[in-house]
């Protein structure tokens, strides 16, 4: 990424005193997954020393996104059925979740998060759809690659809400915006959280790159995955409720050439029919999010 983008989203981001950190115990769970032997007892005794963490954890677990058979009480049969490869992840994302709670700014929470899952959701219908071996590991990358803009949004309120009002019904791209009047924008300043949290390279790369996929050098067809699927959602009814002005060719997206292969069925998507099954999708959304944030 650009050096000078990278050095103001530094210097804004070092501005802050209140900045939220990733809780306690998140840290901690996560240095835990890093040994060799883990037990998933032990990640569940961790996780219920943060209950608003734990009860998170078990309404996410529960919902139609990730549909269990029946209904999960426990936190150690949330993890068991989550399987600790997807732990990390999981844990990651209630983070960042818990870290935005009761910070409505320019973009509002809700409509953030229903972006959010909405770009988790399709970047898992993508990846089955191109045969990328990790379809969870694509939906937490579209969850997580818009952290930037919460920073933004909240502790940049004025600046952001100016951005925001100059692209008001026009078809210019937030991102791009960002850059004319800060000289960075929410790909760096997330990608700089990202590095603090200790997130995962893969991850960090998403956030810095979703909307430039082909700089991308770790993962660029996770990375390509997430710009397409926040294309879509900023073209249907899960674009921050009209406040990211975007419209797309396909065939234009280097994202979209960057998928195309062996193995991917990218060519038999019939675009017009994946929209309309979006838009079946985005009451589920909605109301997951009403319950991510309800009663903690």
């Amino acid at each position: 990424m650009e050096t000078s983008k990278m050095e103001k989203a530094a210097a804004l981001l070092g501005g802050m005193i209140d900045l939220p950190t990733i809780p306690a115990v998140a840290i901690q769970v996560l240095s835990l997954l890093d040994e060799p032997e883990v037990d998933v007892d032990d990640v569940a005794e961790l996780v219920l020393t943060d209950q608003v963490m734990a009860a998170r954890v078990l309404k996410m677990v529960n919902s139609p996104l990730y549909r269990p058979a029946t209904e999960i009480t426990s936190l150690k049969g949330a993890l068991v059925y989550l399987g600790l490869r997807h732990i990390r992840e999981f844990i990651l994302t209630c983070s960042i979740i818990q870290c935005s709670e009761g910070k409505d700014g320019v973009l509002g929470v809700k409509p953030f998060w229903e972006h959010s899952f909405g770009v988790g959701i399709v970047a898992r219908l993508i990846a089955e759809k191109v045969g990328y071996h990790d379809t969870e590991k694509a939906y937490i990358g579209g969850i997580i690659h818009d952290i930037g803009e919460v920073f933004l949004s909240y502790y940049m309120r004025d600046e952001f809400q100016k951005i925001v009002d100059s692209i008001s019904d026009k078809p210019h791209k937030l991102v791009e915006a960002e850059e004319e009047f800060l000289g960075t924008t929410h790909c760096e300043i997330g990608l700089c959280i990202a590095r603090a949290w200790r997130f995962p390279d893969d991850y960090c790369e998403v956030i810095a790159h979703h909307h430039a996929p082909q700089e991308a050098k770790n993962a660029p067809r996770l990375t390509a995955i997430v710009n397409l699927a926040d294309l879509f959602c900023n073209v249907r009814q899960l674009d921050y409720g009209g406040k990211a002005w975007v419209s797309f060719s396909l065939a234009d997206e280097p994202a979209w050439g960057m998928l195309q292969g062996p193995g991917s069925r990218l060519s038999e998507l019939d675009i017009e029919r994946f929209c309309y099954e979006l838009d079946d999708r985005v009451e589920e959304i909605s109301e997951l999010v009403g319950n991510i944030f309800k009663n903690g």
